[in-house]
């Protein structure tokens, strides 16, 4: 609920003047807490176990390959840009592609939080802090989504109230599945590091395919610097919420 309600809020009060940069320093922030969240400690955690690793590096090559699949069948994410974020579309872009998917939108984002949902609840299965830390990444990489499918539904037509109220009830979505996830997998606690890995080739897929390329948009210096000083200051924080040990995993 609250990777939901958070990322949500921050989407709704977010200053139109600062929107572009917000989203800009979020996408940094993100790709560092995403990919350290996977492989410093997703990853790890689930090779810990007892399963078979070629299984696992299945599960990570079958994850890879669905969201790629569901991407392309415009379930899992829609266009993120949006009039003013330096892309320079023509006016009336943010209208018109709403008005052929904003419902889609809506119902996507219920289906994307839904999965949120389980894996969290598998993250907390398998270890209270790898829980607190799969929010933390979900909430970062929500919110310039959310920021996106915010502005949006407001130039398609919808008021900023009722907006809000809908992305809310799609966030709940989470809620439904973190319940279906724990009182599942508490009885099926084998295939917890399969649904980690799942996880992690979920946040792997979006920082390389969706984020970083992003950034790589922004080539000069001047604009590199604080990319990596974000992707830094991402890994420096999952680092700090795991203690950088996984003794506690055994």
């Amino acid at each position: 609920m609250l990777a939901g309600v958070v990322s949500i809020s921050a989407a709704a009060v977010l200053s139109f003047g600062l929107l572009g940069k917000m989203v800009d320093r979020m996408v940094s922030l993100s790709v560092g807490i995403l990919l350290s969240t996977s492989l410093l400690h997703a990853l790890p955690t689930a090779f810990e176990g007892h399963a078979d690793p070629r299984a696992l590096f299945a599960t990570l090559l079958a994850g890879l390959l669905g969201f790629f699949l569901l991407e392309k069948m415009a379930v899992l994410r829609h266009s993120h840009h949006y009039e003013g974020d330096g892309h320079h579309h023509e006016h009336g872009h943010d209208a018109h592609e709403a008005g052929k998917s904003g419902w889609m939108i809506l119902m996507g984002d219920g289906l994307h939080n839904f999965t949120d949902g389980i894996l969290i609840a598998a993250a907390f299965l398998a270890d209270p802090s790898l829980g607190i830390i799969a929010a933390v990444a979900i909430i970062a990489h929500e919110i310039p989504q959310e920021i996106g499918d915010f502005i949006v539904l407001l130039n398609a037509g919808f008021s900023r109230a009722r907006a809000y109220v809908y992305n809310l009830l799609c966030s709940l979505m989470a809620v439904a599945g973190g319940l279906l996830g724990y009182f599942t997998l508490e009885q099926a606690t084998d295939w917890i590091p399969y649904v980690l890995v799942f996880a992690a080739s979920g946040f792997i897929y979006i920082a390389v395919s969706d984020l970083m390329p992003q950034m790589q948009r922004r080539a000069t210096l001047r604009e590199t610097i604080p990319q990596v000083l974000l992707i830094a200051l991402g890994v420096a924080i999952v680092l700090f919420l795991t203690g950088g040990d996984h003794a506690h995993a055994h």
